[in-house]
């Protein structure tokens, strides 16, 4: 179905509007949409629902086990994001990018061969499909159209995502294990007190598993890149499995505790980051001939405007986190279960991020700009509608489903506080998260990584002031102003029509 034409808009403002009754509409690009965002939100909140699980689980203990473990995640998920996000984000987009132009070169180079009649030329065809590689062909030329032995694509951001991927897991994995005690302080786990030997026992364990996370979230990001979000979500659910398994074992039968939790969830990533590198490896060429082609620094330019980012982020959030902790054991256990809920429930909306982000660099590869404003305008529109869809679940689920993680009535009682921000921020987080991938899937990493940072001031700043005022329900209040920061931030490059966008004004 022919797209509307979207490059003549005089009100880029009014992209959210565009063709607004087609938002549900199972047409060619609403199926391609749900083919990645369904199984890539699917991804995406497996690993927070084995988290919410080990916290069901680790509730059954205590509430100052839960508090503590509660603190080493919000630090052990903050400190990956800051090489995870960039990571994957750019890979994503790179990886979308070059497959768009070796797609679009290989069907070029096929009408060349096919409609020529030349019979020098026709020699050139192969026996067995386009697939092996032209003896004719110069190397440059074969790189373009990703003709590879062996049916494998030449995919340069493949094995450059890994490398990298690997030598962060490990620094990762150092960086927690030598400095879990100060972290730990930092986050308002002071040492000698009840919840510092439990905290300090779960984040070491679990830091092993950094390299893991790492590697798992790179290949995942290349998988994305080719539009395929169904091999990492077998190989997540089919780690995550085994997490909720072994979970009880380690933890009650094993009699290990907090150490048993974290210690099925390092087993359960080594599992994901087996499966994915099993699938990736035939399908794609790993096996780089020179660091020319690898183009890590092209990775570490961008991805260093998005570590800019993703610190501002991890800096709002793990605050926040650390404010809670300094409330109190209570305060922190009942902040711990909202968190995981909000964070579980509002990465749903990264699926569609990840499908708005795939679609768009390809796209943008192809200079196909009314590709692009149909499939911004449509998974924003898509992103409302789950975002309210997510409210009314919350709003009422949550307060029934709440005992499942804790059973003492004072933690119970600011969890049911807690509610109605994590339930009506569900529209303004779905709304940020896929305005991220839009203007991911547009290469638009700077713009990204600067306003961020504007926001990340102004919700550092609400969260002192009204964490100091209103307690837990300043946290909230201050999250819930943080979420609309990035949202508006994300909404202005695409309203302005600037950057990559100007299109929308021509």
């Amino acid at each position: 179905m022919a797209e509307q034409d979207f490059t003549s808009s005089e009100n880029p403002q009014c992209i959210l509007l565009k063709d607004v009754r087609s938002a549900l509409k199972p047409d060619e690009l609403g199926v391609e949409i749900a083919t990645i965002a369904i199984p890539a939100a699917m991804a995406l909140t497996a690993d927070p629902i084995a988290s919410l699980i080990d916290t069901a689980f680790i509730g059954q203990i205590g509430p100052v086990e839960l508090a503590a473990v509660g603190v080493a995640i919000a630090l052990f998920n903050q400190i990956s994001r800051i090489a995870i996000f960039p990571l994957v984000s750019v890979t994503t987009s790179f990886v979308a990018e070059e497959d768009a132009m070796r797609r679009a070169g290989r069907l070029d180079f096929e009408e060349d061969v096919l409609s020529s009649k030349d019979s020098e030329k026709k020699m050139l065809i192969p026996q067995k499909g386009l697939g092996e590689k032209m003896p004719s062909l110069d190397s440059q030329k074969s790189l373009e159209v990703g003709v590879v032995a062996q049916g494998k694509k030449h995919i340069a951001s493949a094995p450059s995502a890994l490398i990298i991927g690997g030598i962060l897991g490990i620094l990762q994995a150092v960086f927690l294990i030598t400095a879990a005690r100060p972290l730990l302080s930092f986050m308002g786990v002071k040492y000698g007190s009840e919840m510092s030997t439990p905290a300090e026992h779960y984040l070491k364990l679990r830091s092993l598993g950094a390299p893991a996370v790492l590697l798992s979230l790179a290949m995942q990001g290349v998988f994305r890149g080719l539009k395929d979000t169904k091999t990492p979500l077998y190989a997540t659910v089919s780690g995550d499995i085994a997490n909720i398994i072994l979970d009880p074992i380690f933890i009650f039968v094993l009699k290990m505790g907090v150490r048993g939790a974290a210690t099925a969830h390092v087993i359960s990533q080594y599992l994901i980051a087996l499966i994915l590198f099993w699938r990736l490896q035939a399908q794609v060429d790993l096996l780089s001939p020179s660091l020319e082609y690898l183009q890590l620094g092209r990775f570490i330019k961008n991805g260093f405007q998005l570590l800019t980012r993703v610190i501002a982020v991890t800096f709002c959030v793990t605050l926040a986190a650390s404010l809670a902790a300094r409330l109190g054991s209570t305060e922190m256990a009942a902040f711990q279960v909202c968190l995981q809920v909000w964070l579980a429930s509002s990465l749903m909306a990264d699926g569609l991020a990840v499908a708005g982000q795939a679609i768009l660099a390809s796209a943008f590869a192809r200079k196909d700009y009314n590709r692009a404003a149909a499939t911004a305008a449509r998974v924003l529109q898509l992103g409302i509608v789950l975002g309210l869809c997510l409210a009314v679940m919350l709003g009422f689920g949550l307060h029934f489903g709440a005992r499942i993680f804790t059973q003492d009535p004072d933690v119970l009682h600011l969890i049911g506080v807690g509610v109605p921000f994590v339930a009506a921020t569900q529209p303004i987080n779905s709304l940020a998260f896929v305005f991220d991938g839009v203007n991911f899937g547009a290469s638009d990493f700077a713009y990204s990584a600067y306003s961020m940072v504007i926001v990340a001031i102004a919700s550092i700043s609400a969260l002192f002031f009204l964490s100091s005022t209103y307690g837990f329900v300043g946290i909230w209040i201050a999250l819930t102003f943080y979420m609309s920061f990035r949202a508006f931030a994300g909404f202005w490059r695409i309203g302005t029509a600037t950057g990559p966008w100007k299109f929308l004004r021509s």
